[in-house]
């Protein structure tokens, strides 16, 4: 059986810019979802709870993937416009650019 490596975390959206955070996860640009699964990232989903959101996915090799992802030129165009929305950062370039939560639970 192979064990599958979840990450989570969660962000708060600037209330201004809640509606176009919105808007452009509804309706992502087709190449940043070709770069997220050639990076290895799948099974990803976001939940929103008012301005909180709530990220999760799988993936094999996180390093790998955000490595990959910060060399992505469109990643890095998709980023210098949500970045401006989100309380604090996610530069793929910091050494920890997310807080991933602990998993307590889970059912398979």
């Amino acid at each position: 059986m192979t064990t599958r490596k979840k990450y989570a975390w969660t962000w708060m959206i600037k209330s201004e810019n809640l509606d176009q955070y919105v808007d452009m996860h509804k309706n992502p640009w087709p190449e940043i979802l070709a770069e997220h699964s050639q990076a290895g990232i799948r099974n990803y989903s976001i939940f929103q709870n008012g301005r909180q959101f709530f990220y999760c996915f799988e993936c094999d090799d996180i390093q790998t993937a955000f490595d990959y992802l910060a060399n992505s030129e469109a990643c890095q165009r998709w980023n210098a416009i949500t970045s401006t929305m989100v309380e604090g950062s996610f530069d793929f370039k910091e050494s920890e650019p997310i807080v991933f939560l602990d998993e307590v639970f889970a059912l398979d």
